[in-house]
Order: structure tokens, then C-alpha cells, then sequence
């Protein structure tokens, strides 16, 4: 096993010891760590405060960059649905975890996999049920602004 997929089940270990859920995460370029996460719902009650979520944080943050390209997450359980986006949008190139959906499904955390059905439905039968709906007349556009936005910026 990778001593950097080992360092993430350490981390996950000692947040369970801690009294947090058996997540962690270490963030890696060119064969360095550049952050680590563990999950802190049980410290700061955000539902966001995942450990791959934290560690893309820190990295953004510490970088001063939303561009993680080149980077590997290292996981010590397969990636929820917010992770899983959270690491395509900031270009993290490659995951590897150890436990999987399966494994979390039979310890009581298996959210991530009803989470990962329900994304395959129309958003209108979700259990979270997502609506479209119209501007109303005469309201400024903010995508159509934007885009304006940054046509302007690029010339």
C-alpha cells in the first residue's frame, strides 16, 4: 500500500478515536503533501467539513489557487458526491481510497451511495426535488453578465 493512502487511514483512525467519522485525506504533488483533511462535522458542525473538502481548502488557500492540477487525493474511504465535485472542479488529476461505497454503506454511512442514485434521476424526482424556474421580466441575466464580463477581461 502507498504511504500516502497509509497516512489518510492514519489520519481517519485518529479521528475516529477522537470521536469523528473514519475519514481522511492527504492531498500530494510530485511526491509531496501539500494538505491533509479529516472529517470535522463532529468539531464544527458544517456538513461540508469533509476531509478531501478540507484538504482542497487548505491547498487552495495555501497555494492561492483554485487550480490543483497535477495533485493526487489520497482517501481512506471512496468520495462522497460533494467530494467527488469538490475535487473534479478544482482539477485534482487522480484518487485512490481504501474503503469502499460498500464497506461505509454497512458501518451507517451509507448516504454517499443514495446520494450517487438519486443523481442518476431527473431533478424533479429527486428526493431533494429541483425546480426551474424563469426569470422574471426585466431582471438583469447574472450568467449572460458574466458572460459580458469576462469577454471584456479577455480582450
Amino acid at each position: 500500500m502507498d504511504n500516502f493512502l497509509k497516512k489518510a487511514i492514519e489520519l481517519a483512525i485518529e479521528n475516529v478515536k477522537e470521536g469523528g467519522q473514519p475519514f481522511g485525506a492527504v492531498l500530494v504533488k510530485d511526491g509531496e503533501v501539500i494538505a491533509e483533511g479529516v472529517n470535522e462535522l463532529h468539531i464544527k458542525h458544517d456538513i461540508s467539513g469533509h476531509a478531501e473538502l478540507l484538504a482542497i481548502r487548505r491547498a487552495q488557500e495555501q497555494l492561492q489557487t483554485n487550480d490543483l492540477t497535477g495533485m493526487t487525493m489520497y482517501a481512506s474511504g471512496f468520495p462522497c458526491p460533494m467530494c467527488f465535485a469538490a475535487m473534479n472542479f478544482a482539477g485534482v488529476e487522480r484518487v485512490y481510497y481504501c474503503a469502499s461505497l460498500e464497506e461505509a454503506k454497512s458501518v451507517g454511512l451509507g448516504k454517499s451511495a443514495v446520494i450517487y442514485e438519486d443523481l442518476q434521476k431527473q431533478p424533479e424526482e429527486r428526493l431533494l426535488p429541483m425546480v426551474c424556474m424563469e426569470l422574471e421580466e426585466g431582471m438583469e441575466n447574472p450568467m449572460r453578465l458574466w458572460k459580458e464580463f469576462n469577454k471584456k477581461n479577455l480582450l
